[in-house]
């Protein structure tokens, strides 16, 4: 009894930590669900007009209508987008009476990179947004190319002289322009993935506490004969 005890506590406390790390994943699913099911209310929600004074923490994902000018210069965001393949984000200076935003316009494939694009008068819908599209692997912008790999709306405000603040149009705004509106897609939301494997550990870790215990039950029987 004495030569099974101590892989028996082990296997348990063992088990049990597997088993619990598994369903705090779960609980953290359930949270990540609540949190996204949030967000996709609020992308979805009613537009409403652009509010006088932005706030990054309350309305991201806000939906927005804004009429105005739609202004010459853009930068362009390397994208690639399923199915189709890399392309570029249109950001362009947008008035709305005596302010100046950025809209993101939407995708073109690599080909109409230097193509002339609608401006003047109009409409846009979409959802304001503040991308975290950086890390240490993000490579510095070509600006002499007008190649850039996030979209960092500081530095994108400052080279546009507008506001920080950017609107990814859910809108037409050009025929040859495709809107990529903001979605959950991007956040994610592998919980599920991790409570299987941890549950798939503890399975196997029982296996082998199981297999141990037996092993060693047979070798003491062996040696009281």
């Amino acid at each position: 009894m004495r030569r099974i005890l101590f892989p028996l506590i082990f296997g348990v406390a063992g088990l049990a930590i597997l088993v619990s790390l598994g369903i705090w994943q779960l609980q953290r699913l359930a949270w990540k669900e609540s949190i996204l099911a949030d967000i996709e209310s609020r992308i979805a929600a009613q537009p409403v007009a652009l509010p006088e004074a932005v706030s990054q923490d309350e309305d991201k994902y806000l939906p927005v209508t804004i009429s105005g000018e739609m202004e010459t210069g853009e930068i362009h965001v390397l994208v690639s987008v399923k199915q189709v393949g890399a392309g570029y984000r249109i950001i362009q200076p947008f008035s709305v009476d005596d302010r100046r935003i950025l809209v993101d316009r939407g995708f073109v494939p690599t080909t109409a990179k230097s193509d002339a694009r609608q401006t003047g008068a109009m409409q846009v819908t979409g959802n304001l947004h503040w991308p975290d599209e950086i890390d240490g692997f993000t490579p510095e912008p070509d600006v002499d190319g007008n190649i850039w790999f996030a979209r960092d709306v500081p530095n994108l405000s400052a080279v546009l002289k507008t506001e920080p603040v950017l609107l990814v149009a859910r809108s037409n705004t050009d025929p040859d322009v495709t809107p990529l509106p903001v979605d959950t897609a991007g956040i994610p939301n592998d919980h599920l993935q991790y409570a299987i494997t941890w549950f798939g550990l503890a399975l196997v870790w029982a296996a082998m506490t199981g297999y141990f215990l037996w092993r060693s039950r047979a070798s003491s029987e062996s040696d009281q004969q």
